[in-house]
Order: C-alpha cells, then sequence, then structure tokens
C-alpha cells in the first residue's frame, strides 16, 4: 500500500479521536476483515504484537545447531552459546526470555522459524505496508487486506453501526493510531475513540438539516455518524474497563506490559472485541545492539526482556481468570536483521526472522527448521525464507475464527498454505487434522551441494500444485522453476545456475499444505 494514498484515504474518510486508558492511546476498529468468522457469540480473541524496526532473529532465537558459522559472521554480538534458554537441543531462545521459555515448556508457545515473504522489500515503510495490506513484494495495493474484506460484506458503512448484533468495536489498536489492515478502496472502517472512563459526550449538532446532493454534504453527514459512533463505542469501552480486573501484577517501567494489561482488563470486562494490537519498538539496531563487555546486555537484550515478561505477565492474568482459552497472540516484526553484523556492534536490514503464536490452544512446537548458516556468509545475507506470513495469516483466520478456507484462500491467494496451529482447547470446535502434512515427513534437498553450474533439487508431492523457486541470499527470487500441479511421486528438477554469480541459494517449495526451504551453495 502507498502510504502517501493511505494517509489520502484516512484523511478524507476516517475520524480519529483519541483515547487513554491506564495512560495507553487505543483506536477502535468499527468493523474487520473477521466479521463472516467472528458471530456475535464468538468469544475468541486474537492479539497482534508488533515489534517495530526490524527484530534480529538469530539473536533471539539461537541456531545452537549453527553456532560455529554464526560465530564467524557475528563474533563481536553474538549471544555466548552456553547462556542459551535450551527450547530443544539445537534451539534455544536469548538468556533474558525465560518467561517464553516457560511457555513453550508449558506447552503455550508455537515458534516459527524463517517468516518473511519472497522477494524481501528492506524498506521499513514498504515491508510494513506488506504486512499490513497481506500483499505480495512486487504488487501495490492501496488497501489493506482486512479493509478489501469489508468492502464485499458491508454496506453503507458506517450507517448502522453499533448495533445490537455488534455493540462493539471489532478491533481496537493500544497505544498507536488507526492500522492499515482496514483502509478499503474508498474509507477506512477505523474510527479512535475518547477516553474510556467517565466521557463527556462529543458535541454533535441537532440540525440535521444538511443536503447530501449540496457541497460537502455527504462529508457532513458522515462525520455526524462517526461521532454518534465514537460516542456509542466510547460507552461500553468505559463499561467493561470498570466491570474488568487484572489477577497479576504488571510493572510500571515496561510499556508493553502495560498494553497487554489493559487488553486483559478489557476481555476481563466483558468487551466483544475481537482484535487488539499492540507495538514495541525500538527495533532497528544499527549500532550498539549489545554491551561489548557482556554482549548478554544492551538496548535488544532489554526489548527481548520486556516482550518475554509481558507476554508471560498476561497469559498469567488470563490463566488466573480462566480467560486463556479465548485469547491467541502473536508477535511480528516487518523483517529480521542480517546474518552479519556490521562495525558498529549492530546489525543491518536483513529478511526473514522468527515469530511467535501463544496461547493455551495454539500447537506449541517449533515450526520449520533453524536457518542454515554458511560457512562463508556474504555482506547481504539474510535468513532464508520458510513461511510466507500470509500462511500464517489464514491458519489463524481459518482454524481460530472459522473463516472458510475458500475466503481465506480469495483473501491472500496463493501465499497461504495451510499450517496445524491451533490444537483445539475444551471449547473449541477446530481440531488439528491428523492427516496434515508435516515438511518433515516430506524430504527436500539438492544434490550435489556445494555445487558447480547446476545442482538437482528433490521433492515430492502427493498430487497437488507445486511451487519451486530459486531465491538469492537477499531473499530475491532468481528463478522459478516449477508452478503447476504435479501427480504424486519422488522429483527431481535441475536448478542451472549459469550466468549466476557464486554465492548461497535458497530452494523454495510451496504447496496448499506446506512450504519448505533449503540453503544450496555455489562455488565456481
Amino acid at each position: 500500500m502507498k502510504r502517501r494514498t493511505f494517509l489520502q484515504h484516512t484523511s478524507t474518510a476516517a475520524v480519529t479521536l483519541p483515547i487513554f486508558l491506564h495512560g495507553n492511546k487505543l483506536s477502535a476498529f468499527s468493523q474487520h476483515a473477521l466479521l463472516k468468522g467472528m458471530q456475535a457469540d464468538s468469544d475468541k480473541v486474537l492479539v497482534l504484537i508488533q515489534m517495530n524496526g526490524g527484530n534480529d532473529g538469530l539473536n533471539m532465537v539461537l541456531p545452537l545447531d549453527q553456532y560455529s558459522n554464526l560465530f564467524l559472521a557475528r563474533e563481536n554480538i553474538l549471544i555466548p552459546e552456553t547462556t542459551a534458554l535450551k527450547l530443544t537441543d539445537a534451539t534455544g531462545l536469548h538468556p533474558v526470555m525465560t518467561g517464553l521459555q516457560q511457555a513453550y515448556q508449558n506447552g503455550q508457545l508455537a515458534v516459527f522459524q524463517g517468516v518473511g515473504y519472497p522477494n524481501q522489500n528492506r524498506s521499513h515503510f514498504r515491508s510494513t505496508d506488506i504486512w499490513q495490506s497481506g500483499s505480495g513484494a512486487t504488487e501495490v495495493i492501496n488497501t489493506g487486506w482486512m479493509g478489501r474484506y469489508l468492502d464485499g460484506i458491508t454496506d453503507n458503512y458506517p450507517e448502522g453501526y453499533p448495533n445490537n448484533q455488534y455493540p462493539d468495536p471489532f478491533a481496537m489498536t493500544i497505544g498507536s493510531t488507526v492500522s492499515e489492515t482496514c483502509q478499503g478502496a474508498a474509507t477506512n472502517y477505523s474510527l479512535a475513540l475518547t477516553n474510556p472512563f467517565g466521557l463527556s459526550p462529543l458535541l454533535e449538532d441537532d440540525d440535521d438539516t444538511s443536503d447530501p446532493t449540496q457541497c460537502y454534504g455527504k462529508e457532513i453527514a458522515f462525520v455526524r455518524t462517526s461521532i454518534a459512533q465514537t460516542n456509542a463505542y466510547a460507552e461500553v469501552i468505559t463499561q467493561a474497563a470498570e466491570s474488568g480486573a487484572n489477577m497479576v501484577e504488571y510493572p510500571a517501567d515496561n510499556s508493553l506490559a502495560g498494553q497487554l494489561k489493559t487488553i486483559a482488563l478489557l476481555i476481563s470486562g466483558g468487551l466483544k472485541t475481537r482484535i487488539y494490537v499492540a507495538n514495541i519498538g525500538g527495533f532497528d539496531t544499527h549500532a550498539n545492539q549489545v554491551n561489548v563487555s557482556d554482549t548478554t546486555t544492551g538496548g535488544h537484550a532489554t526489548l527481548l526482556a520486556r516482550l518475554s515478561e509481558a507476554i508471560d505477565l498476561f497469559q498469567k492474568d488470563l490463566v488466573a481468570q480462566k480467560l486463556d482459552q479465548r485469547v491467541v497472540g502473536m508477535t511480528f516484526s516487518e523483517f529480521g536483521r542480517r546474518i552479519k553484523s556490521n562495525g558498529a556492534n549492530g546489525t543491518d536490514h536483513g529478511s526473514a526472522a522468527p515469530l511467535f503464536v501463544f496461547g493455551s490452544c495454539v500447537n506449541s512446537r517449533m515450526f520449520g527448521k533453524n536457518p542454515t548458516i554458511a560457512e562463508n556468509v556474504g555482506d547481504q545475507d539474510g535468513v532464508a525464507l520458510q513461511y510466507d506470513f500470509r500462511s500464517i495469516y489464514g491458519s489463524l483466520l481459518n482454524q481460530w475464527f472459522g473463516v472458510p478456507t475458500a475466503d481465506v484462500k480469495a483473501l491472500l491467494n496463493d501465499a497461504y498454505s495451510e499450517i496445524p496451529l491451533i490444537r483445539g482447547c475444551e471449547n473449541k470446535e477446530y481440531e488439528l487434522d491428523p492427516d496434515m502434512a508435516d515438511p518433515v515427513d516430506n524430504p527436500f534437498s539438492n544434490t550435489p551441494n556445494p555445487f558447480t553450474g547446476s545442482t538437482e533439487i528433490s521433492f515430492t508431492s502427493v498430487g497437488e500444485r507445486i511451487h519451486l523457486s530459486v531465491m538469492n541470499s537477499g531473499g530475491y527470487t532468481m528463478k522459478v522453476l516449477v508452478d503447476r500441479y504435479m501427480a504424486p511421486g519422488n522429483y527431481q528438477v535441475t536448478f542451472d545456475a549459469s550466468g549466476l554469480p557464486r554465492g548461497n541459494y535458497v530452494a523454495y517449495l510451496r504447496t496448499a499444505t506446506r512450504q519448505q526451504s533449503t540453503t544450496m551453495v555455489m562455488q565456481r
């Protein structure tokens, strides 16, 4: 989405008014793309935590089986191997993330390796737009993916909302402004509200005699409707805040924890909002990412500690109130950092990175394998793509909110592959399909590796559409080798690298039920 176009849309089609709760600014989205899946009697909630700036995933989720080569690439910032908090024998967390290690051990955390998208864009603005719009890297879409969904299922918005069936905002942003995900073709489906505690109603003009056919008549009518809507939403938010409670103590010096405290309070108070967005910034760590005297400390460690502490307390709060089986959360950042550190004890913009999904109903496990770190890492090399972020979005839509698979595919196009993400809870209708493919059961490799000139990529098909491409170490697609239906069987496809420079390449395979990647090294 072009930011300039988005701002033009929001400036003419949305009313943005600040609302504060416990010192956190809130923004209410008056409708949402999940409408079809979230019926009025649904109680499921999704919490999104955006890690703004581009998080260095290699110092957050440490690939211990790649440690020797990782040491060669980032000796000045690397976390000592012995300090890692073990998730598996091959993978550990940054030592400050004790809360998330415990969540993993308790079966409340799924860890995804290598999340991003093909043709990774390394601009903060553009990559954030891609995550918010659900577009491909080479597409420019002037709507958010949730806004597009709403365009097809709403009529005459914002007239008629809220109503008896949908009395509450469908989404809330804590500590941020309205989200680009709700931008439709003609209007933004977002509304920011004011003070939830003892709000004074916004002034409304009782003389509603404007003629819609006259200059600015439609705009004036829209503003009146939005003010009425704001006042109605403010009332229900205030009621929820006054009725809710928190069962754990949140620290005052952790802003993300404060945001999640507010979310837990509103859920506890009975607000029927289904989507909450929280933010934590500071991840653009080009310099001084660590303290050189102790790489387990520094700015990045502080951010990871706050992230882990906030999620840990939020989950404990929900469990104490018996709300945990209603809530699933997800972290994301616009991109990861490069494998190789820079001379300023930091890291520059990269490509894929780990992503967490947390909650009592998630399929708690490692998804994907540790990124392969070559012995010779180039200055531009990023972590290889394993999971397109839209597959995680789509699996949450389908498995958590019950949005039909056909609608998810229409929304996210070919980028969606179903992932066994939700394992189900006692009162949930979704259970994992035992026949769903697991990439571990589908060998994917190339021979020879390293290679000169060409190599044979081997994979299996169960009778499905196969997309097989090759990316360079920066995450850009160099060649599409296969994009068609293939009958069941084992296959080999030649990757001819003639004319391409030597270095590290990634073979990336995507079907409707799995995504896999493998690193290939070309020598000359």
